[in-house]
């Protein structure tokens, strides 16, 4: 059994793909220009095409639910804000950090971030999530 603690970390990292983009757009349905069309995405001020806001926070999903807390363990709540664009080609790294223990409630609260290649922060946030009974805190 997993011993967790206040300050803990855990990250994991993906770059975001062309396929990724078009994915995302068919499981969402988000078919915003800004997304998928690079003659509009110029005219934009971004230039190019960005990523889904979503497609990043995604994954914040993956390392919550596998790496920490991990298995187990239920999304309850998160806050996000988006502070700069996403490209393709982008390596984002994904990063918690545990803020707070309930141990009466089982939930834990995280600080939530994602950073590109170049350690700009691109997500900030806060996650809660429940944890199974049976998680130890120390």
């Amino acid at each position: 059994m997993q011993g967790y603690f206040v300050g803990q970390t855990a990250s994991c990292s993906k770059t975001i793909t062309e396929t990724d983009i078009h994915l995302f757009a068919e499981l969402s349905g988000d078919f915003n220009p800004i997304h998928i069309d690079d003659e509009y995405a110029k005219k934009t001020r971004f230039n190019k095409r960005i990523a889904h806001g979503l497609l990043t926070s995604s994954l914040l999903s993956q390392l919550l639910g596998v790496h920490l807390p991990g298995k187990g363990s239920v999304y309850m709540e998160q806050t996000i804000r988006f502070t700069a664009p996403v490209f393709i080609g982008d390596t984002i790294t994904a990063m918690v950090t545990i803020q707070e223990y309930n141990r009466e409630k089982n939930r834990v609260k995280l600080l939530t971030e994602c950073h590109n290649q170049k350690g700009e922060l691109v997500l900030t946030g806060t996650a809660v999530m429940m944890v199974p009974s049976e998680g130890v805190f120390v």
